[in-house]
């Protein structure tokens, strides 16, 4: 939701331009969520509460899981086959697990499918996008803006401070070249209370391991879909 809302707002770019004195407005017209259509694909525990907020925001929702999540229909989600939710949405966010099924599911194909001027926002795994199509999309003017709190070729790259080194990965360095383009460094999770609910659950985990009990937070392939 940060990502969408500052690239809606410019925020970044605005931030820069007060920084320097520049108070113009000019390039920053944003627009309202209200009545707009949000697509999102992946309706596990992350994906349910950004079908909830963007409910909030009086979005209209469309959502795609091969298991539908009931929740979410409360909260409004019209549950869609993924097709129809590329072609309709005006900003699709991206919250599957990364799987054969699922890798580069953001393709040249799909993004021939998609809304001109599309939002499109990936805090789930890097491969879900195909990287260089996604950059060919936002050069046609295809895509309208892009957020990415993950990339596909970020373990050599992210959690290091590599402001003294020339970036050698030339996809990545370009993406840094579009304005419409913004992105973190895998800090979605990194909140304190995420950090401490993973040491409990590690420790907890740890100790019923060594006790011969049944694990209570153990992950199957059904449960971490």
């Amino acid at each position: 939701m940060a990502l969408m809302l500052a690239l809606n707002r410019k925020i970044h770019r605005a931030y820069a331009r007060v920084r320097e004195g520049n108070f113009a407005l000019d390039g920053l017209l944003g627009f309202d969520l209200a009545g707009r259509t949000c697509g999102v694909v992946g309706t596990g525990a992350i994906g349910a509460l950004v079908v909830r907020i963007l409910s909030g925001f009086d979005c209209r929702v469309l959502a795609f899981d091969p298991a539908p999540n009931e929740a979410c229909r409360s909260q409004g989600a019209h549950y869609v086959p993924l097709p129809e939710l590329l072609a309709e949405a005006d900003i699709i966010t991206l919250h599957c697990p990364l799987n054969p099924a699922t890798r580069h599911l953001v393709d040249a194909r799909a993004l021939a499918t998609m809304k001109p001027g599309v939002m499109l926002i990936n805090t789930g795994r890097g491969a879900l996008i195909d990287t260089p199509a996604v950059i060919d999309a936002l050069k046609a003017g295809m895509v309208g803006s892009l957020g990415l709190d993950v990339y596909e070729e970020e373990a050599a790259l992210f959690f290091e401070d590599r402001s003294d080194r020339v970036i050698q990965d030339d996809v990545f360095a370009r993406l840094l070249t579009f304005p419409n383009v913004l992105i973190t460094g895998h800090q979605g999770f990194f909140t304190a209370e995420a950090l401490k609910a993973i040491a409990e659950t590690t420790l907890s985990s740890i100790t019923e391991f060594e006790k011969g009990v049944p694990l209570s937070n153990r992950v199957t392939v059904e449960a971490s879909r």
